[in-house]
């Protein structure tokens, strides 16, 4: 018989993606280039040797009352109390992250091309490379359970693999890119608005906005397919709901401190709970408000037959994707070790392969 080993990969979000003056030159995409806010341009991001892109949309800096008001119909607790809450300016990606772009990281397929083509490794996929070709490991099944995979979100993926993903996207392309924060999802969903939805408080209107279970046959369905919300986003309401970079704790909106408080973030420091938002194809109308929150537990993972369960995939999450951001202004590698790339406890992936 074959005998199994067990090999061990420590991936720590801390580390810095790359010394400044080491990154690669950014790969050339119209529009992507920007000073000021006032410069931001939607543009799309191509995924090099692939067909893989992915649309992003400006958003515009400002303040919003985050939270939902006592008296809006379906609030949990959770919701409050409201605060206001200043956000940088910030790309948002147009859709929810497809499969079509997904399965390039997931998949190697870029490597495969590169390998099949000939065509050499530049210095971008060189440094995207130690975030894509021993990670995932190969799931056990079909991760879209038979939904569809062209231009349909891609789900099951553990928050650990969205932070993984933006890794390789951001080595990629050598533009930085990471999951959104609850306080920017949030401002991005309500584009302006202060009604339970981003189109006004009336659910009777969601089957123009918005894929749930009155609507969406028992699956998710393509990305795009339903009205943006007023800045030009689609699927933020239904759908999939999407993992933003936040804990998911009762009380953080009460300890929010500033007024108004300047790009807050919940630094996850365990690894059960972490907030999703938007509710998904599987939820009611109330799950699908702009306040809305959800938090993840690990039945998300009940149907893992592995042992140890996988650190990149959710058996039972069949409702939860992700987006994209970027910021106008990069981080330093200061800043991205003590906040944007903090996460704990650091997530260890046991692979067992033969020998």
């Amino acid at each position: 018989m074959t005998r199994q080993i067990l090999f061990l990969s420590i991936v720590v979000f801390a580390a810095p993606l790359l010394a400044q003056e080491e990154k690669a030159a950014p790969l050339e995409v119209a529009n992507s280039n920007a000073k000021t806010e006032a410069e931001m341009k939607a543009y799309t991001e191509l995924l090099e040797h692939s067909d893989g892109k992915i649309d992003m949309v400006p958003i515009k800096g400002g303040k919003f009352l985050m939270g939902s008001p006592a008296t809006e119909k379906g609030r949990k607790a959770d919701e409050g109390p409201q605060h206001e809450v200043q956000i940088d300016p910030f790309w948002m990606a147009k859709c929810e992250l497809t499969w079509d772009a997904y399965e390039v990281w997931m998949a190697d397929l870029d490597v495969f091309k590169r390998e099949v083509t000939g065509v050499p490794a530049n210095a971008r996929d060189k440094a995207a490379d130690k975030y894509q070709k021993t990670q995932p490991t190969k799931p056990y099944t079909d991760m879209s359970f038979g939904m569809g995979k062209r231009q349909y979100p891609a789900i099951c993926m553990t928050q650990h693999s969205a932070r993984i993903f933006c890794k390789w996207l951001s080595a990629k392309t050598s533009r930085y890119y990471r999951l959104p924060t609850e306080a920017e999802w949030e401002y991005a969903c309500r584009a302006g608005t202060t009604t339970a939805y981003s189109f006004g408080d009336d659910p009777a209107k969601l089957d123009d906005y918005a894929w749930y279970m009155d609507n969406s046959e028992e699956k998710y369905q393509k990305v795009g397919t339903k009205k943006p919300n007023p800045w030009g986003l689609h699927d933020m309401h239904g759908n999939v709901a999407e993992w933003v970079l936040d804990q998911h704790t009762t009380d953080f909106y009460g300890k929010v401190t500033g007024k108004p408080a300047v790009n807050p973030l919940a630094v996850p420091l365990t690894e059960y709970n972490r907030v999703v938002r938007g509710g998904s194809w599987d939820g009611d109308a109330a799950s699908l408000r702009s306040a809305a929150r959800n938090a993840s537990n690990l039945d998300w993972k009940q149907q893992d037959p592995q042992i140890p369960q996988s650190i990149w995939y959710l058996t039972d999450a069949l409702g939860v994707g992700f987006r994209v951001v970027r910021p106008l202004v990069e981080p330093t590698a200061a800043e991205e070790k003590e906040k944007w790339d903090k996460s704990e406890p650091p997530q260890i992936d046991r692979i067992k392969k033969p020998e």
